[in-house]
């Protein structure tokens, strides 16, 4: 019998993997991760297809990620993990602005009315004044101006959260937009220019076999250090004993239980609240279905063409195009093979209750295809296929009013004594894979020898983690 104390992680994301490869180091837990499918990497997994290593959307890892976080990952993936530069671009009244933004693109390309409504809007930033009501688009016309947010940011929130930007809080902007001022946006692309890029700016970190190589190398550290992955494993409940937690789950149609010492959850924090045993009150788990996440479609186009063009992603704002982006995955990796085909990955936001939810992949090709028609860049190789995969939990919603819900429920989760939620999905956060990572990495720290857990410690962490911001 295992003597040592049972951690059982749930989720074998990038959060999950991290606290169970940190915690594995030290050889002092027995560690279990339950992961519901079939292999790991959550949303910032990756998978084959047609011979190529294609991701669930497009990510990156960013130069700003916490030095542990970079180190371990570079001792990892060695010479996989490749150094790139940002090349993409944006759609913006019919012309193609690159991304991240260049100062002398900028000039050449920007729409002409479109830079003369920045420079209004510039010159009578001092008469705008700073924003009062808390709403995403409050804070970003305060910030940002009237033609930016009404041309770009509005539109694009529409589409990826699926609400008015009036409807959406203030911590959606301050989370989720970096350069949520005129000042911002203009060092951010000065910082582009020749000479003057510094920690990172203007490149990217990507593993040679796809994003979701991150977390298959942590997943093989882990396992070598006496960690244990259980897949298709489905969570039905956390019942809490006087000094442990009960897990239970299915497996193969047979149900398993198991004592843990410790759980650690980044399992989004709505379905957390049904796990849990006894159940929370009735006015908590009311709360709890106030907190939503927008689902997402992504649609796979493989193409006979070794390379549909130069560009890594393609960003769509306008609602007139229902995909938000599109990406190909051979311009991330730096590879020309397979030779001959290429595949691009177009992201559709959405949520469960709408129609396209339930389309056909040929359906869904297709609204891809006449959405690359409109921006006057449909595919002119032969389509050799399409294949989709659905997000469930791609963004948290942070609509307006959703603050007092989610605290509720946050505290009442951190009240359960040696049960902790972390992660993008655990903590209901619009972060990045290194903030994750930098999630997982703390939660271990808290942790110590006989799996008593620092609350302190850990508030003092939760604190950091509510500077985040997003990096694109």
């Amino acid at each position: 019998m295992n003597s040592k104390p049972h951690v059982v992680i749930l989720g074998a994301g990038p959060a999950g993997l991290g606290a169970a490869y940190k915690l594995a180091q030290r050889g002092t837990f027995q560690i279990t991760v339950l992961e519901k499918n079939k292999a790991v990497g959550g949303n910032a997994g990756s998978f084959q297809l047609a011979g190529h290593h294609v991701d669930y959307g497009s990510h990156r890892l960013h130069p700003s990620c916490d030095a542990e976080v970079m180190a371990d990952i570079r001792s990892l993936l060695k010479d996989d993990l490749l150094d790139r530069p940002r090349h993409g671009r944006i759609r913006l009244r019919g012309r193609w602005i690159h991304f991240p933004l260049k100062p002398f693109d900028l000039a050449l390309r920007l729409p002409p009315g479109f830079a003369l409504g920045v420079l209004r809007d510039m010159a009578g930033k001092s008469v705008r004044g700073s924003a009062s009501n808390g709403t995403f688009s409050s804070v970003l016309e305060a910030g940002l101006g009237k033609t930016i947010c009404r041309e770009f940011y509005f539109p694009y929130a529409r589409k990826i959260w699926g609400l008015d930007p009036a409807a959406l809080s203030a911590a959606q902007a301050q989370r989720r937009v970096s350069a949520n001022s005129t000042g911002k946006m203009i060092r951010k692309a000065l910082a582009m220019l020749p000479g003057q890029q510094k920690n990172g700016k203007g490149r990217f970190f990507y593993p040679r076999g796809g994003f979701g190589q991150i977390s298959e190398a942590y997943y093989d550290e882990a396992l070598q250090s006496g960690a244990a992955v259980v897949f298709n494993a489905e969570v039905e409940s956390l019942e809490k004993t006087e000094a442990a937690w009960t897990v239970r789950y299915r497996k193969d149609g047979q149900s398993c239980a198991i004592r843990a010492d410790q759980v650690y959850s980044t399992v989004p924090v709505t379905i957390l609240m049904r796990y849990l045993k006894p159940a929370p009150p009735a006015d908590l788990l009311q709360a709890a279905t106030q907190i939503d996440y927008r689902a997402m479609i992504l649609v796979y186009l493989v193409l006979k063409t070794g390379q549909f063009s130069e560009y890594d992603a393609h960003y769509f704002p306008g609602e007139n195009i229902p995909i938000s982006r599109m990406s190909e995955p051979k311009n991330y990796g730096a590879t020309a093979e397979p030779h001959g085909t290429t595949v691009l990955c177009a992201e559709l936001p959405c949520s469960p209750a709408d129609p396209v939810w339930s389309f056909s992949d040929h359906e869904l090709g297709q609204m891809v295809l006449k959405s690359l028609e409109t921006a006057g860049i449909r595919p002119q190789a032969p389509l050799l296929g399409v294949e989709t995969r659905k997000l469930r939990f791609a963004y948290p919603i942070y609509n307006k009013g959703y603050e007092p819900f989610f605290d509720r429920v946050d505290q009442w989760i951190s009240s359960l004594d040696r049960l902790t939620s972390f992660g993008r999905q655990g903590l209901f956060a619009h972060d990045n894979t290194h903030h994750a990572l930098f999630m997982a990495y703390s939660a271990a720290r808290c942790l110590d020898n006989e799996a008593s857990f620092d609350l302190n410690r850990w508030q003092n962490f939760r604190r950091i983690f509510a500077t985040h911001v997003v990096e694109d």
